[in-house]
């Protein structure tokens, strides 16, 4: 993590692809709307990992949604982030509820949720939900727009 107010490290910047999710440095920058109580979503439908048995990969479509506080994670290096954990072995729900929690402790919004809706290998598909705490007031939080299994839309 890189300190609010510090020139982000990937922003316009040339950016290797982490070896791992716990070398990969998120940075955040300053909430332009500081005050403001919005969402932010971002969908990343074609994020991979490995089936910590098998090695095989698992496929998901993520959808993370925050109201932020006094930053905004930058979008680039979330993007590496997700991207590094092409190589990481996790259970589904290891997987999505970790992204959630160091996002969540890191850049503290005032809320957050992520949505990790894997495709099936042997049949069934899993679907991990993990938010913060209740929405605060106001916030207006829309459908996460991901159909239940039915060949993903």
């Amino acid at each position: 993590m890189t300190d609010i107010g510090a020139i982000p490290l990937h922003l316009g910047q040339t950016s290797s692809l982490p070896a791992s999710p716990e070398e990969a440095v998120l940075d955040y920058v300053p909430n332009p709307r500081a005050g403001s109580l919005f969402l932010v979503r971002f969908a990343a439908p074609e994020f991979t990992s490995l089936c910590p048995v098998t090695g095989q990969p698992d496929f998901a479509h993520l959808v993370i949604d925050y109201a932020p506080g006094e930053t905004i994670v930058e979008s680039k290096s979330l993007k590496l982030f997700l991207g590094a954990f092409r190589n990481h072995a996790g259970f589904h729900e290891d997987v999505t509820v970790g992204i959630g929690q160091r996002l969540f402790a890191e850049m503290s919004p005032r809320w957050l949720r992520i949505g990790g809706y894997w495709y099936p290998r042997g049949g069934i598909p899993i679907d991990v939900f993990w938010q913060s705490d209740a929405p605060p007031a106001g916030l207006w939080v829309p459908d996460q727009g991901v159909a239940s299994y039915r060949g993903r839309g």
